[in-house]
């Protein structure tokens, strides 16, 4: 004897919808646990109690979609069709109305938009049901930025919501040939994934690599746009990034039009940009908003402060140890005397206090934005002179540090000062060990190292190495926008040409 299960799972062949509204809404339900959040409604049809369903998952949907411009509409429409698949056609031509209407014919494909915010309509006697674009739900806002702050340009950036992300470039790029294309990655997650690009301005073998290694990745889940980083970057060993992340639409805008490859992701308010160069996380957007002259003084500054961040330390280090001769005679009497009575050497001594930034400057990013700052202030301060009075550091040595801390909040990328401070370490080891020739010795293999990078097959010290002439202009100085007609040929091969405009003359006014 047959029991009423057996039946139900004989009537779903090979994850077909049935035929029968019940047996469809229990298969649905067992199959999600009977979870609290499955919603679903009842609609009747003349003389029918049960001859329509509509089933969704709460917080996923706009509720005033379903309420207002569905369901009242339904309710107060005289269907005349007693067929159940003329029935479906004419609920089909009234939902077409207010919302975007697809079929679906697999459990597969149901579960798949049940779980990304559609509604399904279930019609009795029916083998396939309509799919209700009402995607929607709580969200953050669109709101200002947080890591990547300008005193001038455009405030808003990024959220979770992965078609507001897309309206925001689609706001600045009203172009047609700004094209999208989506993926699903993750088997439990289902992550929407979207690459956009210029169709007609980015390499098409950029675009083919960006689409292959997307479509390698096999994982559970995709939860942010770093899991989809480490997948798709060229060297995962490298310490210096190969994918540029930014919350700011502007810049990924502004990567765009370049001919490189923008990556969205569901559920985070960062976007990735493929290919990415060295020179990239030097720059600002802000650097494109302020006039030549000021721009190209603030971007020196930032390649100043790589330098002071990376070698300061070290340098230190190595003429305290090694090299006394090569300062002069007043300065290392003084440092001779401040270090009279420490008992660590120069190393341990700036170990210890690179040490204790580093915490201070997590737990400032991990506690509550109300003490973080101030635990991070004064932290820093007693703590310093706490070490000084009590004999463990030099007074110098806290200067260096501090020197050098504020040297790596400069970078507008927080990928590439978490680069610097790890490299830190390395040379101040080199430096300890073998002095200046050592940290020589290691910014030539870190050179070494940057030159046979790629991201995405592109140079990764283009335009510096291989040397670019019209590259220039835009590296360690910016030329005015003017003078900048150019696109790097590296990554848009096809239409290189960005600028006609010339220059203003200059002409006398006749008073």
């Amino acid at each position: 004897m047959r029991t009423q299960s057996d039946k139900k799972t004989q009537s779903i062949v090979h994850d077909q919808l049935s035929s029968c509204l019940k047996t469809n809404l229990t298969y649905i339900k067992e199959q999600l646990g009977h979870s609290t959040d499955l919603v679903v409604r009842h609609l009747h049809i003349g003389s029918k109690k049960n001859g329509m369903a509509i089933c969704y998952l709460d917080g996923l949907v706009e509720k005033e979609t379903i309420r207002d411009q569905f369901m009242s509409q339904v309710k107060r429409q005289a269907f005349s069709a007693k067929d159940p698949q003329k029935l479906k056609e004419e609920v089909e031509n009234l939902i077409t109305a207010v919302s975007a209407v697809e079929h679906v014919r697999l459990f597969n494909d149901l579960f798949k938009h049940l779980m990304a915010g559609d509604s399904i309509l279930l019609i009795d006697q029916v083998k396939s049901g309509l799919i209700i674009d009402t995607k929607g739900g709580n969200s953050r806002e669109i709101d200002m930025v947080t890591t990547q702050e300008v005193v001038r340009g455009p405030k808003e950036g990024f959220v979770e919501r992965l078609e507001s992300n897309i309206a925001l470039v689609r706001r600045r790029l009203k172009d047609r040939n700004f094209w999208l294309k989506s993926y699903s990655i993750g088997t439990k997650t289902q992550t929407t994934v979207v690459i956009g690009y210029l169709n007609g301005i980015v390499n098409p073998d950029i675009v083919k690599e960006v689409e292959e290694r997307l479509s390698r990745i096999k994982i559970d889940a995709i939860l942010e746009s770093g899991n989809i980083e480490e997948f798709i970057q060229d060297d995962m060993y490298s310490p210096f990034p190969t994918v540029y992340n930014s919350e700011r639409p502007d810049a990924i805008a502004a990567g765009i039009l370049e001919g490189k490859v923008a990556i969205f992701v569901d559920g985070t308010p960062f976007v990735l940009l493929v290919p990415t160069l060295f020179v990239d996380f030097l720059k600002s957007s802000e650097d494109y908003y302020q006039r030549s002259d000021i721009s190209t003084m603030i971007r020196c500054l930032r390649v100043l402060a790589f330098f002071i961040a990376l070698l300061t330390p070290s340098f230190y280090i190595a003429v305290t140890l090694f090299h006394q001769e090569m300062l002069p005679t007043t300065l290392l009497t003084s440092l001779a005397a401040q270090r009279e009575g420490i008992p660590f050497p120069a190393f341990i001594e700036a170990l210890i206090m690179e040490v204790t930034f580093e915490l201070l400057r997590e737990a400032g990013v991990r506690l509550p934005s109300s003490v973080g700052s101030a635990i991070s202030i004064v932290g820093a301060l007693v703590l310093g002179q706490a070490a000084v009075e009590a004999g463990i550091v030099s007074p110098m040595m806290v200067i260096v540090v501090s020197f050098t801390a504020i040297s790596s909040f400069v970078f507008p990328s927080y990928n590439l000062a978490i680069s610097i401070r790890m490299l830190r370490f390395v040379f101040m080891m080199l430096a300890a060990s073998f002095g200046l020739y050592g940290i020589f010795t290691g910014f030539l293999l870190m050179v070494f190292h940057l030159a046979s990078l790629r991201s995405f097959g592109i140079p990764y010290l283009f335009p510096l190495a291989p040397f670019s002439f019209s590259g220039q202009r835009d590296v360690f100085w910016r030329a005015p926008l003017a003078q900048s007609k150019e696109r790097p040929h590296l990554l848009s091969q096809i239409n290189t040409t960005k600028n006609q405009t010339e220059p203003s003359s200059k002409k006398e006014i006749d008073l």
